[in-house]
């Protein structure tokens, strides 16, 4: 329960933090709000004079003034009102996109394996639901909880004024009040905490089906899709209504708590000796403040379920940003590598497995050499390509880069030494050139995207389109063939200009003739740079320097493609399963 409270605490100490920058904007937003409570105890305290002077009296004047004041009075209300509302959204919608963007930053700090553990669908929603939710949340909390609870204490002061022995009854009250509001809170935050997972679930599912939405088609999922989300839908809904029905209760509840000191206070104010204290105005402004009084104690009561569902959504939201970014204590800085690449004794199993992906990997690439990976699905191939990158750290061995351990490298100089064609290719939502220029090292020239459109044949399917390199692709690509993102990818890595190549099954989505044309530009860019070549087609790779067969993550044959059919072991029975024993 301690810990709970610390780190509840520690949460809102962090959120202030994020207040800082904009005190005086928030020292705006509270004198609006606490002008706005004055100005309302204000108007209640001249109750007593309207009533005994003007209308006991029988004043006229009073009454006059009276009419005269009271548009003066609203007047001051609203701009008090707009000063809190406007500072306060200003401070609040600040916060939040700060946050935003130091959520959208840090996820792309943050390690390969952490991504692989988290649900798009669920960091998706923290960026947006749950950023949105700690803005309304807070502001609307902060906004009631200065403005009504100054009220209250405006209001409560009115009343000890005119008969503190009535006031009395009226704040004994108070600590029972207290102790409903502790119990409601730990509902509020256990309710709100189950919401965030809930809205993340919502998304991750919305998510799967929109982006597997042809296989859901095809393989008639529609129903199990619908039924699975009716679901997810149904727990949202369900702990919606949790929240509902807790704040509504506590709020009756601390209502009618307040109804029986009122009722009190009556029984109080009939005896005799009360009356003769009291005059009509006073008694009538002490009633008043009381029944005012009750609808800044429901406000403050729901305040508390905004105020829980705010620090729960900022809870979520540093639960990611406190995830540790990608280790990166290199202090090297490499210009351009010539591209000497060894593995020694690696191994490396991933997070939360057992089973060891690469076990004791030794191989060297000469600079301008290539090597070749072969093997059946998850013998490691990726793994090899991805340590070199620094996706992922191994735990023993050694992998070097010109004499000197990769983890000497700045991640940003490493990095920049590789140049990837992968068979899932990853487009973004702009133009073929853009796509292409992306990730190459400051301006490019037109004439250096076109080189690279000639040399990875991009011109062949951009020339026919009607705004040719300055076609959108789509989310992804969706727009093209899955040969002519390939294509881009290939245009991407030859723009790229780097001294080292991973081609991981670069030509897989390629038709016969298309492949053709790659494998000579690929051929070209090849020269004078290491290459480490992941395929499947052992067309693509004969005439690699070396090939390596892989299987459950060791190394169990190499040499030349000449020499590993003349050995008949695995690389052997490969080549004859895809070329049915022929040359």
């Amino acid at each position: 329960m301690d810990s709970n409270k610390e780190v509840r605490q520690k949460t809102f100490r962090r959120l202030l933090g994020y207040v800082k920058p904009y005190r005086l904007a928030f020292i705006a937003a509270v004198i609006g709000m606490l002008g706005y409570a004055g100005i309302d105890t204000f108007f209640f305290s001249q109750i007593e004079t309207l009533i005994d002077d003007g209308l006991g009296e029988s004043n006229p004047t009073i009454l006059l003034y009276g009419a005269l004041f009271v548009p003066l009075v609203f007047l001051l209300r609203g701009f008090f009102n707009f000063i809190s509302t406007y500072f306060l959204s200003y401070v609040g919608f600040r916060i939040v996109s700060v946050m935003r963007q130091e959520l959208f930053e840090h996820l792309m700090r943050v390690p390969v394996s952490y991504h692989d553990k988290m649900s798009t669908g669920d960091l998706i929603s923290k960026i947006t639901y749950d950023t949105q939710q700690l803005a309304e949340a807070t502001s609307r909390a902060l906004l009631t909880l200065i403005r009504e609870g100054a009220f209250v204490i405006g209001l409560l002061g009115l009343m000890i004024y005119h008969s503190w022995q009535l006031s009395l009854v009226f704040l004994l009250v108070g600590p029972l009040i207290g102790k409903v509001v502790v119990i409601v809170s730990k509902r509020f935050r256990q309710v709100s905490s189950r919401i965030q997972t809930a809205m993340g679930n919502v998304t991750t599912t919305a998510e799967q089906m929109i982006n597997g939405h042809q296989v859901v088609v095809m393989f008639e999922g529609q129903k199990r899709e619908a039924e699975r989300f009716d679901d997810i839908n149904k727990v949202t809904r369900q702990q919606n209504m949790k929240l509902v029905n807790t704040r509504t209760i506590s709020t009756s509840v601390i209502q009618f708590i307040a109804s029986l000191s009122l009722s009190m206070v009556l029984v109080i104010a009939s005896f005799p000796s009360m009356l003769d204290q009291l005059t009509p105005g006073a008694f009538t402004t002490l009633l008043t403040a009381m029944i005012m009084l009750l609808r800044p104690l429901k406000q403050l009561t729901n305040v508390n379920a905004d105020f829980q569902r705010g620090l729960a959504a900022a809870t979520s939201i540093f639960s990611v940003l406190d995830q540790d970014k990608e280790v990166d204590k290199g202090k090297r800085i490499l210009d351009r590598a010539r591209g000497d690449i060894e593995f020694k004794s690696v191994t490396f199993r991933y997070p939360d497995t057992e089973e060891p992906a690469l076990h004791d990997i030794s191989f060297s690439v000469a600079a301008g050499h290539s090597v070749a990976l072969v093997g059946r699905s998850g013998s490691g191939k990726s793994t090899i390509s991805a340590l070199l990158t620094r996706f992922y750290d191994y735990e023993t061995g050694s992998i070097e880069l010109d004499g000197h351990d990769i983890r000497e490298y700045s991640l940003k100089s490493l990095r920049r030494q590789f140049a990837v064609v992968s068979q899932s290719v990853t487009l973004f939502n702009d133009s073929i050139a853009n796509n292409i220029a992306y990730g190459a090292a400051g301006d490019v020239s037109q004439e250096r995207i076109e080189e690279a459109v000639r040399l990875a044949y991009v011109h062949e399917f951009a020339d026919n389109l009607p705004q040719g390199l300055d076609t959108m692709v789509g989310e992804n690509g969706v727009m093209l063939s899955g040969g002519q993102r390939q294509r881009i990818a290939i245009a991407r890595a030859l723009l790229r200009d780097a001294p080292i190549l991973i081609l991981d099954e670069a030509t897989s989505a390629l038709d016969t003739e298309s492949e053709r044309h790659i494998q000579e530009a690929l051929d070209n860019l090849q020269e004078n740079r290491t290459s480490l070549v992941i395929a499947h087609r052992l067309s693509t790779i004969e005439s690699a320097d070396e090939i390596l067969v892989l299987e459950h993550g060791r190394v169990i044959e190499r040499g030349s493609h000449e020499e590993l059919l003349e050995k008949n072991g695995p690389y052997a029975q490969l080549h004859n399963m895809q070329f049915g024993g022929l040359e």
